[in-house]
């Protein structure tokens, strides 16, 4: 079952798959709702939810456009949260159940030149890791995924990114796809991809001013800062 907000590739990718799909935009509280609905009719148990959608917010807290601040919480927070609640009681009817969350690196570090896609980073970060330990106990294993950069349609590092080192840490869609098959194996809480991404979530933790001082040299070019069509 694929959820997406364009409808014409959904169509394409479903034919592709021969699955099913349903026109939905996460970050409306009652669409999700209404989505999750239509699904539970057909299908009363579902064993795997994966949340992923994202949008990109490059631009300070003092810059970005106000109802742009707002969607991206809503999309990148909020949508996980509305369809985990959502879909919560067929998952629970599947009696036995797995919840990925894609959160981001940014989650962990704060990243000033994207400072507010940082922040609904860390908030899904946190309710990731809270759903975790909430719902072990009724049969639902959640996995919370940080990938770096990845190379998107929306998110188009390689040409944002100034710094070459970054830049060699791009990763494709697909490793991230290969990896949460991999953490579903497993049934691993929270893992990085790739794995040297912890590292800067250590160095957050002990030493914040280093890392600010590294995160603004290695920042996205500035006629990037403004851009992120969903």
């Amino acid at each position: 079952m694929l959820v997406a907000r364009r409808e014409e590739r959904l169509r394409a990718l479903a034919g592709e798959l021969g699955g099913e799909f349903e026109v939905c935009d996460v970050g409306e509280r009652r669409v999700v709702e209404e989505t999750a609905e239509r699904v539970r009719a057909r299908h009363p148990g579902i064993h795997l939810l994966v949340n992923n959608a994202g949008i990109p917010g490059r631009a300070s807290f003092a810059s970005i456009d106000s109802d742009r601040l707002e969607r991206l919480i809503r999309v990148n927070y909020l949508g996980s949260v509305w369809c985990l609640r959502a879909f919560l009681p067929a998952l629970e009817a599947a009696g036995g159940a797995d919840v990925v969350n894609i959160v981001s690196v940014a989650g962990t570090v704060a990243f000033a030149p994207s400072g507010p896609y940082s922040a609904s980073k860390h908030a899904a970060l946190a309710f990731s890791r809270a759903a975790t330990a909430d719902l072990r106990p009724r049969g639902i294993r959640v996995h919370t995924v940080n990938p770096g950069f990845v190379e998107t349609e929306g998110f188009p590092q390689r040409t944002a990114l100034r710094s070459r080192m970054f830049r060699r840490l791009v990763i494709e869609p697909d490793d991230v796809a290969r990896h949460v098959l991999s953490v579903l194996d497993r049934d691993k809480r929270e893992t990085f991809v790739p794995r040297v991404y912890r590292l800067a979530a250590l160095a957050q933790a002990l030493a914040p001013g280093l890392v600010a001082r590294a995160a603004a040299r290695s920042g996205y070019r500035q006629s990037h800062l403004q851009s992120g069509n969903e």
